[in-house]
């Protein structure tokens, strides 16, 4: 999942380098945002508008207000037609979606307004001066939900929208979760919602992610997952010995020399962590039409190509050769696995952090109500054994301080599941599209038998792949699902 930013500018040139260890972080924290639609040609962008919004929606006695951004397009709506409503996730808004992605074909056959509404604490809507524990206690999903409540409410006054104007929302990954609970939670102002690529369970221990990884690798060739096992077999045999750990830190670009007296257990989990990422990224977003990745151009074949090509070398060099290509594309100019670096990143409170573009409040979230980690528990052969659930819980305790335990983790799973009802909504109104390359398909809802609630899953596909504009490479399947979930919306709006 990314929105992830680069280290601004040069702050300073130390703290660009170490930028590839904390987006692969962000990774393993259950990052898996949409990014941006490709667009066909250039647009006038609609501008930043602004909400009046509650800080605590849930304390009547807090009186306190802030500014909440949004976008509007009024180009399509026709009188008396319905309201379409983009949830915003744990990143940025993109008023690019305003103007190409499915959803506007959608508003076009329907003559539908349309609004984004930014996600609290990401992006340019700061409820709180920064980013302390003590002001993110006002970031959850639901406040969020609350936040879209009374923007509808306030909206329809604004902009003089019938009451009995039907809304639907539309979201993907997180926001696909956000956009089913918003059809349970506040069903009087939802008509219907539009969930593509919504984890719904909240897990601790996402092991599965890795699992769907491995399979979309063989869909390559069982050669290409071969590889990567041997080459994560080498890793272990060099990092025994001094002359095998220098190797490693030229073959890998490493900042810092892997040096047996001062790099701890944590700095090398974080490295192999970092390098199942690589795949993470890839296979995620394999093929998607976005446009908001350096490493929107590497797919599934361009990774496996090299792992498979032994004239490379032997397969820890192969595997070297990926990571740098991911390096380069991501502009960095060598490779950060100290896990020190990335607590100083995530500790960072100011919004003028790296940090602020939503790692630090993304990974807030999945340590008070999500998990979602994606650990190496279930495959260890393919990326080692180094990142269990364990290595994760502890960094919610090294960014948040000792409250945020393992305790505190099982509650809050157990309340969010508890709270919106994991895999068993009670809805009507909901379409699920899932992918059956996306890794997030594995915590949500990809078979119903309720015509109310119809799943849809789609073989080939990546994460939020029928979200996008339509593209050439659009395989019949995902055309066909788009097309069927218009139909659907249709009948709703009838």
């Amino acid at each position: 999942m990314k929105s992830c930013g680069l280290f601004f500018l040069l702050i300073l040139l130390a703290v660009c380098e170490s930028s590839f260890a904390w987006r692969s972080f962000f990774r393993g924290r259950g990052k898996h945002g949409f990014g941006e639609p490709k667009l066909s040609r250039k647009y006038q962008l609609p501008p930043d508008m602004w909400f009046t919004q509650n800080l605590d929606h849930f304390d009547p006695t807090n009186m306190q207000t802030w500014q909440q951004r949004y976008f509007v397009n009024e180009e399509f709506y026709k009188k008396d037609g319905p309201v379409f409503l983009m949830i915003g996730g744990e990143g940025k808004a993109s008023a690019k979606w305003m103007v190409e992605g499915q959803w506007i074909e959608y508003a076009k056959q329907y003559g539908a307004m349309c609004f984004q509404l930014e996600h609290r604490f990401y992006g340019k809507s700061h409820p709180t001066p920064d980013l302390s524990v003590k002001n993110l206690v006002y970031l959850s999903s639901e406040q969020a939900l609350a936040d879209l409540a009374y923007f509808i409410a306030g909206i329809r006054h604004k902009y003089q929208i019938p009451g009995d104007s039907k809304w639907v929302v539309f979201g993907g990954s997180y926001p696909g979760s956000l956009a089913a609970w918003a059809r349970v939670k506040y069903p009087h102002l939802v008509h219907g919602a539009v969930s593509t690529s919504g984890p719904l369970l909240a897990q601790m221990d996402f092991q599965q992610y890795y699992v769907v990884v491995e399979e979309a690798l063989k869909t390559h060739s069982q050669a290409c997952v071969d590889a990567i096992t041997n080459a994560t077999h080498q890793i272990h045999v060099m990092l025994r010995h001094r002359i095998g750990q220098m190797n490693l830190s030229e073959k890998f670009k490493l900042c810092t020399q892997i040096d047996p007296s001062k790099t701890k257990k944590n700095d090398i989990s974080n490295l192999y962590e970092i390098l199942a990422s690589n795949f993470a990224e890839v296979v995620q977003y394999n093929k998607d039409n976005r446009d908001s990745s350096k490493f929107s151009n590497i797919s599934i074949d361009t990774v496996c190509d090299i792992l498979v090509d032994q004239k490379r070398g032997i397969a820890v060099d192969r595997l070297a050769e990926v990571s740098n290509m991911m390096l380069n594309a991501s502009g960095d100019k060598c490779f950060d696995y100290k896990y020190s670096n990335m607590l100083d990143e995530m500790s960072n409170v100011s919004w003028k952090g790296e940090m602020s573009e939503g790692g630090r409040q993304w990974t807030y979230q999945t340590c008070t109500e999500f998990g979602f980690f994606q650990t190496s528990t279930a495959k260890p052969l393919l990326f080692s054994e180094t990142f269990p659930v364990d290595f994760f819980v502890q960094q919610c305790t090294d960014i948040f301080g000792p409250r945020y335990n393992i305790h505190l983790l099982e509650n809050a799973i157990e309340r969010t599941n508890t709270f919106y009802g994991g895999l068993q909504l009670e809805v009507t109104n909901v379409v699920y599209v899932h992918g059956s390359i996306d890794p997030w398909h594995a915590l949500g809802i990809t078979k119903s038998s309720n015509p109310k609630t119809p799943a849809f899953y789609i073989n080939g596909t990546a994460h939020c792949a029928n979200m996008y504009p339509a593209s050439k490479q659009d395989i019949p399947e995902l055309i066909a699902v788009r097309q069927k979930v218009g139909k659907i919306i249709g009948r709703w709006l009838n």
